[in-house]
């Protein structure tokens, strides 16, 4: 089981990656955050990926789906944005989000490391 902060540096350690952040979906708030940059405010993206994860959760309610998210993948022109919500019992209403530079980050591999991460999670 790893902490907090180890789990943050580990997702520091992914290739490509530029930020990563432990957040409380409830509330939108970052738990615990490392890296970002002028162009990237870990504690807005915190919040609004806050948004994404609700919206995603109501609409699979609203479907009746019962089954649950693994993560959420944003692509952008020069970025990927990756959601991935807690599943463990000491997480449950928490997700990581890690920001990686596109062209610096294999997204396999970055999926599989943050698998990983999640599971060892301990909050």
């Amino acid at each position: 089981m790893a902490n907090m902060d180890i789990s943050l540096k580990e997702m520091m350690a992914i290739d490509g990656a530029v930020g990563a952040v432990v957040v409380d979906y409830n509330s939108g708030m970052a738990l615990g955050s490392l890296g970002g940059s002028k162009d990237l405010d870990l504690q807005v993206a915190a919040a609004g990926n806050t948004e994404v994860v609700k919206a995603k959760l109501r609409t699979m309610d609203s479907l009746g789906l019962k089954d649950s998210i693994e993560d959420i993948l944003i692509t952008l022109s020069g970025a990927y944005h990756v959601i991935r919500p807690v599943t463990g019992r000491s997480g449950k209403g928490l997700f990581l989000y890690l920001a990686l530079d596109r062209a610096r980050a294999n997204l396999a591999m970055a999926r599989h490391t943050l698998r990983g991460i999640e599971e060892k999670l301990e909050v």
